[in-house]
């Protein structure tokens, strides 16, 4: 089962000075060298996000069942009402969220978002899917989105029946939260996709990435990038970008300390569930609550495709943040959050 990184207070994220760590792959240091460096990147990165009070910067623009706004508007600390966002929070029935990592991330990466999440009043919970994070499965056992996605699943089944959640899947993490809705549409309130692979029934994760990396077949044939962890005349098992190559594609707008972050924490991407087709039915799926959250400045997953998976899979609102890389809770954080309230309050 995964391991889950439960939110904080400042008070006690200041007193024990570091979020769950991943381990770091590929060497060259002493391990001794590489845990102090680690811990002190993450002592670094996660004090500048409590320390800074952040103004928020990105203009957003909100699309909700069809219409649509392009005018530019800060998000204020305050609601329309006069009310403080933790106020305004009062009324929200479900207020717990799922938060499900991207591909190569794992529970760390979304330490920023906890800290705001919790300090209005919601409940986050993120999690390290299988092979992920600081869970200890190798990643080139992982084959299949079952077993990616088993930490979320085992979460949601344990769930009293009452409860319900909000998920919010970034990246590759939304085919799990798309897998989790057919699973238990009945426990989750609403999906949150953050440039997420809301793919449609019959497609795989993959298919989404095949602008920037090219179909399936060549990038598996082709690509400088594979794992193969069971040897080199079999299929291979996981891939994994040079930091230069990571850098460009998820980080164009990250602060540095992130980024440095990033890089003593990712793992390899497991290839098999990405290569896996979704069956998603229009009984469990096709009745949930989806959002997406489209990032402008994104070059892993660029702006006119996570346009094209809205117009094909249509949710029920859509949010932009301008100024984001593929990962806003690092460069937009401010930004990511108050979308995520505002979702959390609709009806």
């Amino acid at each position: 089962m995964g391991n889950r990184f439960v939110c904080m207070t400042k008070k006690d994220a200041r007193d024990s000075g570091h979020v769950s760590r991943s381990k770091r792959m590929g060497g060259g240091r002493s391990q001794r060298k590489l845990a102090v460096d680690e811990e002190l990147l993450h002592r670094q990165a996660l004090s500048m996000a409590l320390q800074q009070s952040q103004r928020f910067e990105g203009s957003m623009s909100r699309r909700i069942n069809g219409n649509t706004s392009s005018r530019r508007r800060a998000l204020p600390d305050q609601f329309p009402n006069g009310k403080p966002v933790a106020d305004s929070l009062e009324g929200v029935k479900w207020k717990k969220l799922v938060l499900i990592h991207g591909e190569g991330f794992g529970a760390w990466c979304w330490y920023k978002t906890i800290v705001l999440l919790e300090e209005v009043g919601l409940i986050p919970t993120a999690i390290d899917l299988t092979g992920s994070g600081i869970d200890t499965t190798n990643t080139n056992n992982v084959s299949t989105l079952a077993e990616y996605s088993k930490p979320l699943i085992d979460y949601l089944q344990n769930l009293p029946e009452d409860e319900k959640v909000i998920l919010v899947g970034h990246s590759i993490g939304g085919a799990c939260a798309s897998y989790a809705l057919e699973q238990f549409p009945e426990k989750i309130s609403k999906a949150i996709y953050i440039c997420g692979t809301m793919v449609a029934d019959g497609q795989k994760p993959f298919d989404v990435f095949a602008e920037e990396l090219g179909s399936a077949e060549l990038f598996m044939q082709e690509s400088k990038y594979l794992i193969h962890g069971n040897g080199k005349d079999k299929t291979p098992t996981g891939f994994q970008f040079e930091k230069n190559q990571m850098k460009g594609l998820y980080f164009n707008q990250s602060p540095a300390k992130d980024v440095a972050l990033a890089m003593v924490s990712m793992r390899p991407i497991p290839l098999g569930p990405i290569m896996q087709e979704l069956s998603l039915s229009p009984e469990k799926y096709g009745t949930s609550r989806r959002f997406y959250v489209q990032t402008l400045d994104d070059r892993a997953l660029s702006p006119d495709v996570q346009e094209k998976l809205v117009r094909e899979n249509p949710p029920e609102g859509v949010f932009k943040i301008k100024g984001s890389d593929h990962c806003p809770f690092f460069s937009k954080p401010q930004s990511l959050h108050k979308i995520l309230v505002e979702i959390a309050q609709i009806p």
